[in-house]
């Protein structure tokens, strides 16, 4: 798997993330760098925490199911995939008047990452894979889009909220497609 596929992952993985800073963005009202930073970095310390976590115990189980690996990630990414377009159709309101404490925070960047552990599960049947490049890239990609929806939050955050989850949904689920089509090449 390339950097670029890598690339589209992380993005992919990120949207749930960047929702909630679009929320907490909305909050603040003005770009606070400080509270920026630790929503961003929560965010991307999780998500490239959990893939190597996810690779680990992947790892465990490669040996028995690897002929079936590319349907297995077919499957958990289209699941993941169609689970975050199914939440972004919730009416639910993240935003509170007091935005996220650092207990919450804590919560949100394990309750956005579940998805990475799955992923990480995923790049075990993977050969010759670095794990640990591809979770930094991810977390990097995560941090990034944490900041810049923070920011965007700050000036219009409930008209992309629903909008990045769409996306993320859509970008998970092709490619599983991607990975199930290799399964027939």
């Amino acid at each position: 798997m390339g950097f670029f596929q890598i690339f589209l992952i992380g993005v992919g993985l990120s949207m749930d993330a960047f929702a909630i800073s679009l929320c907490q963005g909305l909050i603040m009202g003005k770009v606070k760098i400080g509270k920026t930073a630790k929503i961003a970095f929560t965010f991307g310390i999780f998500q490239a925490i959990m893939p190597i976590l996810g690779y680990y115990v992947g790892s465990i189980f490669s040996g028995k199911v690897s002929q079936y690996s590319n349907i297995i990630a077919f499957i958990i990414l289209g699941y993941l995939g169609f689970n975050m377009i199914r939440e972004a159709r919730k009416e639910d309101d993240c935003c509170t008047d007091e935005g996220c404490s650092s207990k919450a925070l804590l919560a949100l960047g394990i309750a956005t990452s579940i998805d990475a552990l799955a992923i990480g599960f995923t790049f075990s049947f993977l050969k010759n894979f670095n794990i640990f490049v591809s979770s930094i890239e991810i977390g990097i990609i995560t941090f990034i889009i944490s900041a810049v929806g923070v920011v965007l939050g700050t000036k219009f955050g409930t008209l992309l909220e629903s909008k990045a989850q769409y996306l993320g949904g859509i970008i998970l689920i092709l490619i599983g497609i991607k990975s199930l089509a290799g399964n027939f090449a």
